[in-house]
């Protein structure tokens, strides 16, 4: 299954402004042992976060299973700051304050405090300028970080208060570009469902191989290292209301699943644009349906980077 083009499509959409990412939630880690304690809990490198560079993160079960994943930076002095889906924000914050025991780490929501803002177009350039992906400048306004681009259209994540005079921009463009950039937002209805790789977690810069233990590092190496993946992330369009946790399935096995929304918004024309991670055999041939064997047709779109299409080792 070939991926096609996205020709035509974002012309219809007009790009620039500012909204209010009220499908985003803050966690604040504060207190001397901040920093240790999410380096031991994350996929990410923590100890070395710095206040220039923002990172995504993944927090998985003892099985290797997403339970959120984040974007992450350093706040004030021993402040951690974590965006993730505020459909678990409330969970994430009970289950991470499980595991601080005596450590000098206090978690919080932030959320009403930092309210996060999504800037596309020539809005977040006007933000950051010549800003690389993921680098984070500080102001007056508050924390802003520079995101992928997704379709061409530069984007921005602030956490503070929204830049004045600016369009604003509508709600279902700002979703419908955050699932073009390819950047994977575990949400209530995925959560437990994907190891990083599944989602492409690593290939945006969201797993550190290197660094030290965290719940389920080794089912993630493993995956990583012994070539066992047979699933990952990929873009699709379809004529249809599509909604995180729907599976999907192929027209050559129509009897069991194929593949799970990760993300999904509007798209411009009608019907959605989603991340679904599948099988990689369902790629070759064939087509893919969401929802039923006998579901809309999905139609496979270009990532904003290349996917390994690795195959498992021998049994």
């Amino acid at each position: 299954m070939a991926a096609d083009d996205n020709r035509g499509m974002e012309h219809t959409l007009d790009t620039n402004g500012v909204v209010r990412l009220a499908h985003w939630g803050v966690i604040r880690a504060r207190g001397a042992d901040a920093a240790r304690f999410l380096h031991g809990q994350l996929t990410s490198d923590m100890l070395n976060l710095g206040t220039g560079r923002a990172v995504p993160a993944g927090f998985c079960s003892a099985k290797g299973r997403l339970q959120a994943s984040f974007i992450v930076w350093a706040g004030e002095a021993d402040e951690i700051l974590l965006a993730g889906s505020a459909s678990l924000l409330a969970p994430t914050l009970k289950r991470l304050s499980m595991f601080v025991m005596r450590a000098q780490c206090k978690l919080d929501d932030a959320t009403a405090e930092l309210p996060l803002h999504g800037l596309a177009g020539p809005a977040a350039l006007a933000l950051l300028g010549d800003a690389q992906p993921w680098e984070c400048r500080r102001s007056a306004a508050g924390t802003a970080i520079r995101l992928p681009d997704a379709q061409g259209v530069p984007r921005a994540m602030l956490a503070g208060t929204a830049p004045s005079g600016v369009t604003p921009l509508d709600a279902d463009t700002w979703r419908w570009l955050e699932v073009s950039s390819g950047v994977p937002v575990i949400e209530a209805s995925t959560v437990d469902q994907f190891v990083p790789q599944m989602v492409n977690l690593e290939l945006i810069g969201g797993v550190d191989f290197k660094k030290g233990c965290y719940p389920g590092q080794e089912v993630v190496a493993r995956s990583q290292y012994r070539g066992t993946l047979k699933r990952r992330m990929f873009l699709f369009d379809v004529a249809a209301a599509a909604q995180p946790g729907q599976e999907l399935f192929h027209s050559a096995d129509p009897g069991q699943p194929a593949g799970l929304v990760a993300n999904a918004a509007p798209s411009p024309a009608g019907g959605s644009r989603v991340l679904a991670e599948v099988k990689l055999a369902a790629l070759d041939q064939g087509s893919l349906h969401l929802g039923a064997a006998d579901g809309p047709v999905l139609s496979r779109r270009e990532l904003p980077y290349l996917v390994p299409m690795e195959t498992a080792a021998p049994a």
